[in-house]
């Protein structure tokens, strides 16, 4: 069979330069669909069953996030539900893939991704289950449904809300999100049964569907990161927020996750508002128990490594946690996870993946029900 490298599919993204020796594979990582952005890769190669690829990425040395390839290893999948580490080099300018699939077919990925009908089916999942319902928010630039997922009762004294994937790349934040909710209409959850007794979890598992079939690592389809347009949203180009952003001020929060990946630190932490103005010594304290509480509950949640309260300082509004822990005055954190692996627990096999952020997501309800008496 002759080589053949495609990406018209769910999230695919790549540009082949030549493909006609499998050791010679020249390939370039693609843009975003409207903005100068260039990271994410998703593709599927038939014919190479046996034989050894070499597929050099000519433009990775100058991605957005180069250094997020620096110590890292792509995925591949033969069947686009079981995805592992493949041996992946950087040498500053180009990354090579090197691998000899064992099939005619094999899936190749930035991180495993969460596609728009797995999107879809965990919306149908949520619907049935008499605690939840899926509300409709409005839509996207490029027409799809805006989802907001409502468990527990609307009434309930805490509101606790969740936004994922924002970024659409970060498909870590998806996995996150079905961890969540699985534990949450898990009937044998005792954490979850007592959270819903006095809390209403609002949750969109995918803010930018659009940027999510697109194959964008970070903007919808008018170009918008999301994450830089919460002070003045609008319906041409981040509807999206928009209408979340509607939503939150309907009915308040009590408790604030943006969930995230970051490319280039191997590590589980969170971001929160120590920049803010506003934010007390009190509000540090809470904060500071409330990651305690994370660490204790998951020993893939640390906060040794992060960012530096200083990153983010003039748009600092522009961004959902800053918004939201400006404007409500509650917890509010942005949490990111690993493209590469979690450096405190590392498995070679599969790295950070799909399967450990849902359990990352599940294992957060323990810190929120520890901390419903500080908000």
């Amino acid at each position: 069979m002759t080589i053949k490298i495609s990406q018209n599919f769910d999230s695919g993204a790549i540009e082949v330069l030549r493909a006609d020796s499998a050791a010679n594979i020249e390939l370039n990582l693609r843009k975003d669909s409207h903005a100068d952005i260039h990271q994410w890769f998703h593709f599927r190669v038939q014919g190479a069953r046996g034989q050894k690829l070499t597929m050099r990425f000519l433009n990775a040395g100058s991605a957005t996030y180069a250094k997020g390839y620096e110590d890292y290893q792509a995925v591949a999948s033969y069947d686009t539900e079981n995805w592992f580490r493949v041996p992946t080099s950087f040498d500053g300018e180009v990354m090579t893939i090197n691998h000899a699939p064992d099939t005619d077919s094999i899936y190749y990925a930035y991180f495993e991704p969460y596609s728009f009908e797995r999107h879809l089916r965990l919306l149908g999942e949520v619907g049935e289950h008499p605690l939840a319902r899926v509300h409709d928010l409005g839509s996207t630039v490029d027409g799809r449904d805006m989802n907001l997922v409502v468990i527990g009762k609307p009434e309930a004294e805490k509101k606790i809300w969740f936004i994922a994937r924002q970024h659409p790349g970060e498909s870590m934040a998806e996995w996150f999100i079905e961890g969540l909710i699985d534990s949450l209409l898990d009937d044998a959850n005792p954490i979850a049964r007592k959270l819903l007794q006095s809390c209403v979890f609002y949750i969109v598992p995918n803010m930018n569907p659009d940027g999510s079939v697109r194959g964008n690592l970070r903007t919808n389809a008018a170009g918008a990161n999301l994450n830089r347009e919460w002070m003045t949203p609008s319906v041409e180009r981040s509807p999206e927020v928009l209408y979340v952003k509607q939503k939150m001020h309907e009915t308040g929060i009590d408790m604030f996750f943006d969930i995230h990946g970051d490319e280039a630190l191997p590590y589980n932490f969170v971001a929160g508002n120590e920049m803010l103005e506003n934010f007390s010594d009190e509000r540090r304290a809470k904060q500071q128990a409330f990651i305690d509480r994370y660490k204790n509950a998951s020993p893939d949640f640390q906060d040794k490594y992060g960012y530096a309260a200083s990153k983010y300082k003039e748009d600092m509004l522009t961004l959902a946690s800053k918004y939201v822990g400006h404007h409500f005055g509650c917890l509010a954190l942005t949490l990111e996870m690993p493209f590469k692996d979690n450096a405190d627990l590392p498995d070679a096999h599969v790295g950070w993946n799909g399967a450990r952020s849902a359990a990352l997501g599940a294992a957060i309800l323990q810190p929120i029900l520890l901390s419903l008496g500080d908000y």
